[in-house]
């Protein structure tokens, strides 16, 4: 691991804003959609009704969670015609964007587990506890069995996420343990432990956005001088290895499984290894996104 501050070189490289301008507008896509569904019982502006697991837009729009939509499914619970299409509508958005971009541009609980990380960081926190990234699809399935069994959707009483915004409202209660749980485990135990290792819903997402033709891919992996810079800030670092060296025979396109389109990679830099690309199919060229200048 690097021994400097990631973004020092790109910083003084390529300037303090495309530095830091992916995390900077991720940030400010969670707080406006966190903004955007208080407003209404706060402010009286209804632009956004409901909340992440069911909402309209301007009042006609639906979105709704798939994975809630279908653990209802698969509890017995009928679903109204309205959330079956939200449910879709949001599939058919994150397959086009990559379904974990919904942990880092969407998901408020990213705010936690990125502060956490920073502070691993900054203290120098080591340690040799890991978890199997695979948890978080067995966990999944967990998640989609408890609704057969029991006929209750057992996740969305826990769900992080929906405890964010009810407590937004509401007042988050015995929330607040969970969210420091959240919190605490990733700092002392294991980096990114939750999102990384154990969160359902970005497994689920990961798989929804599978083949999305948004990518990120390490173009000029030729210029990688080593740095470490990517690594101390990538919430996936086990998937950079085989896209930044071509003798190990692999391709530059990071494992879109796992990817979650953060652009932190891209952002710390100094060599602009990485860009965001636009690959419509496997066997076609690879079109560069401009990137946020």
């Amino acid at each position: 691991m690097s021994k400097r501050r990631p973004a020092t070189e790109a910083v003084a490289v390529k300037g303090i804003w495309k530095a830091f301008r992916f995390l900077w507008l991720r940030r400010l896509m969670q707080l406006s959609i966190l903004g955007l569904f208080v407003a209404g019982p706060v402010l009286g502006v209804w632009l956004i009704s409901g909340n992440l697991s069911s909402s309209l837009i301007l009042g006609k729009v639906p979105m709704s969670d798939p994975l809630a939509v279908l653990q209802s499914l698969l509890a017995g619970h009928p679903v109204v015609a309205v959330g079956v299409i939200g449910a879709g509508l949001v599939i058919a958005l994150y397959a086009l964007t990559g379904g974990r971009s919904f942990c880092s541009w969407v998901c408020p609980v990213n705010m936690i587990t990125d502060l956490a990380a920073w502070l691993r960081r900054r203290l120098g926190i080591r340690t040799n506890h890991r978890l199997p990234r695979k948890a978080r699809y067995w966990l999944l399935a967990l998640v989609l069995a408890l609704p057969v069994v029991t006929e209750i959707l057992i996740w969305e009483f826990i769900n992080p996420i929906s405890l964010v915004y009810r407590g937004l409202l509401f007042g988050l209660g015995a929330g607040w343990y969970l969210l420091a749980a959240i919190f605490l485990f990733d700092l002392l135990v294991t980096s990114r432990g939750w999102c990384g290792h154990l969160c359902p819903l970005g497994a689920f997402y990961g798989l929804a956005g599978k083949y999305s033709p948004l990518i990120m891919s390490a173009a000029r992996r030729e210029k990688c001088d080593d740095c470490m810079d990517c690594y101390a800030v990538c919430p996936e670092p086990q998937i950079l290895p085989m896209a930044l060296k071509p003798k190990k025979g692999f391709g530059p396109v990071l494992k879109t499984l796992d990817c979650t389109r953060c652009g932190r990679c891209l952002d710390v830099c100094a060599k602009d290894v990485f860009e965001y690309q636009v690959q419509l199919k496997n066997q076609h060229p690879l079109i560069p996104v401009k990137a946020v200048e």
